[in-house]
């Protein structure tokens, strides 16, 4: 019997931990990890990965872009068959695209906020995170690459609306995340911003006349997210946040996909029902 491909087929590899950014939010911290799997490994990672596994990989941080052997990742995984992805916040991303533009499928864009202060409050740029995010866009659209924008909702922005930044910046997806508490990533930071699942609902219900117009927002809570994600660490371990704490496989590297990944939390079937598998290639 031909295995399913589905179980692995879109893997976020968070390859580096720091980050240009000050996220009040993040749930990828990393608290304590030190260092990152070297470029050879991560070559490695890719490949092992790669068949009958991932069919994409999105690599996002911390901040991928400061990793300096970025886009020679790309480049590699790009020649092993996979949708390449980054997600950013994109305040070095125009050194990327300058150099690998060709091998990179998507970009994500992280924007939570159409406000430059509301964006700086959240921790994300000194107050110029919109205006580089609509350039990017821009630029995005120009060279061909698949454009995503990433938007939590959180105590801070959960009554904008985004429909004229949207309309702007033309994304073909718009991900809308409840922000998540992660006990070991971000907890003692994040809870002013939590919010009410009634009001990351109306926040989407806001949005749904931009379906019309093929703008119209994936929206996942913190119950659809948990262990709907296949992600790893920087250190090349499988990740997960089930009951909304956060713990670790044994290194893929050592021990294998398969093995790694029966020792943490996830869910095919969660992947599926938030709309996980979609039309990337």
């Amino acid at each position: 019997m031909t295995p399913d491909p589905r179980p692995l087929a879109a893997i976020n590899y968070h390859c580096i931990r720091p980050c240009n950014a000050d996220c009040h939010f993040c749930f990828a911290t990393f608290r304590g990890v030190v260092g990152q799997l070297s470029t050879d490994d991560a070559k490695r990672l890719l490949t092992s990965l790669r068949r009958p596994y991932a069919q994409k990989i999105t690599f996002a941080g911390g901040e991928p872009t400061l990793r300096a052997d970025l886009p020679e990742l790309i480049r590699f995984a790009k020649e092993l068959g996979y949708t390449t992805s980054v997600v950013t916040n994109g305040f070095r991303l125009d050194r990327v695209l300058d150099r690998v533009a060709d091998a990179l499928d998507w970009v994500g864009l992280s924007v939570d906020s159409a406000d430059e202060d509301t964006q700086r409050a959240l921790g994300r740029g000194p107050g110029d995170h919109v205006r580089n995010a609509v350039a990017l866009a821009v630029r995005c659209h120009a060279l061909g690459v698949r454009l995503k924008i990433n938007t939590v909702v959180t105590a801070l922005n959960a009554d904008e609306d985004l429909t004229d930044f949207l309309r702007l910046v033309r994304p073909e997806r718009w991900k809308v995340f409840q922000v998540l508490r992660v006990v070991g990533q971000n907890d003692g930071r994040v809870e002013p911003l939590l919010i009410e699942p009634d009001v990351f609902a109306a926040y989407v219900a806001r949005h749904q006349h931009l379906a019309a117009e093929g703008l119209a927002p994936v929206h996942e809570s913190n119950e659809a997210m948990l262990d709907s994600y296949v992600m790893i660490d920087p250190k090349g371990r499988f990740y997960g946040d089930t009951g909304g704490v956060h713990r670790e496989s044994r290194p893929i590297l050592d021990v294998g996909v398969d093995v790694a990944l029966r020792e943490v939390g996830f869910e095919l079937d969660k992947l599926v029902a938030r709309g996980g598998i979609y039309s990337w290639e």
